[in-house]
């Protein structure tokens, strides 16, 4: 098992593979010409000669942050996007935006053609892929630190964006303000191993089994450096976001929480208002594990949609790059911190699989 845990983290860690940040080498798919990326995404749109008339949109996103903040954050995108596809052929009456009540959710919706478009993690796009296709593979911000030392991350905090955009990122393993999480954090700092007595005695907060940063890449960086699954870990909760989780930690519920790369930056200011606390994330926080890169998340479709063709798909495909280069576009998507879209397909996540197939070989042994 160790031997097939190394083969696959070295296999993540050339692809380049919940969320969402800082990796300084980028897969060189997502570099290449927007032909190489998939006969859908990578092909220009054609407007039809009249335009042709949808009456709804769906669009869905995942949870990753509170409802009602990703709902209000993207209301512009709905005019974004009739515009743009109105350029490209297509008049669309109205655009839904919804959140899933869970990652699965929104899988489940698109595989069942209740949802057209959906903004979903790699993990989610690789565990629903035989009901939906993959277009598009978000850029993000590159970050100051990429390390798979968690010391590194402490000596350099905060993390810092960078202008280089990448399209992959890292999850850690935060540590928080608890007596427990303390230990943690100073153990790690003082440049000593963890051990499974460690933190298997913290309290950890994890996200749905989905998630690739919340749940996936940690699980592997547990049975890496531990020889053991996600699934053994006998003080984790499930939180239904990012936020949650990182008010239990705030709050000492949880000790540990599992997030991607660049969240304190995006909780920073819910950590000294929302959750009262005194210091600030960076000195109340420390990072007790790295994982891989994971590649970015993706806009995907239905494949059982009853309005989704090939040309459909190009024109979406073309719409959402183009609002992702102007700067309305680039507010809007930075709920999720995308900065951008690249063409993508479905092989980008190969990696992802292995990584969901290992998950479930190990959630069936344990």
């Amino acid at each position: 098992m160790k031997k097939l845990v190394a083969l696959l983290l070295v296999s993540v860690l050339c692809v380049g593979l919940l969320c969402g940040c800082g990796q300084s080498s980028e897969p060189e798919t997502a570099q290449e010409a927007p032909e190489a990326a998939g006969e859908t995404a990578g092909t220009e749109a054609e407007a039809p000669a009249e335009n042709i008339a949808i009456d709804t949109l769906r669009v869905a996103f995942v949870p990753s942050r509170e409802p009602d903040e990703i709902i209000t954050a993207t209301e512009p995108l709905k005019e974004l996007l009739t515009t743009e596809l109105a350029k490209l052929g297509y008049d669309i009456g109205t655009v839904d935006i919804t959140v899933g009540t869970s990652y699965e959710a929104v899988g489940e919706a698109m595989a069942a053609g209740t949802a057209d478009v959906g903004l979903i993690p790699g993990g989610t796009y690789v565990l629903y892929d035989d009901g939906c296709d993959v277009l598009l593979t978000a850029t993000r911000d590159g970050l100051s630190i990429d390390s798979d030392s968690a010391k590194d991350w402490n000596d350099n905090a905060p993390t810092e964006p960078t202008t280089e955009q990448v399209t992959s990122y890292r999850a850690l393993m935060i540590a928080g303000p608890s007596e427990k999480g303390q230990e943690l954090a100073a153990k790690v700092n003082a440049g000593e191993a963890l051990t499974w007595e460690d933190v298997s005695s913290a309290n950890w907060s994890v996200a749905n089994s989905s998630s690739p940063a919340g749940y996936i890449y940690p699980s592997l960086w547990l049975q890496e450096n531990f020889g053991k699954n996600i699934t053994e870990l006998p003080h984790a909760v499930q939180s239904d976001s990012y936020g949650s989780a990182f008010a239990r930690l705030a709050s000492g519920q949880v000790d540990v929480l599992c997030t991607y790369a660049d969240a304190r930056r995006d909780y920073e200011d819910e950590w000294t208002g929302e959750y009262a606390m005194t210091n600030s994330i960076w000195d109340d926080t420390a990072v007790i594990g790295v994982t891989p890169a994971i590649y970015n998340d993706t806009i995907s479709v239905s494949k059982t949609s009853p309005i989704m063709d090939d040309a459909f798909k190009a024109a979406l495909s073309e719409a959402f790059i183009n609002i992702g280069n102007t700067e309305e576009g680039k507010a809007v998507i930075a709920i999720y911190s995308h900065n951008g879209y690249l063409p993508a397909q479905s092989s980008d996540y190969d990696s992802e699989r292995a990584a969901q197939e290992m998950i479930q070989t190990l959630n069936s042994a344990s």
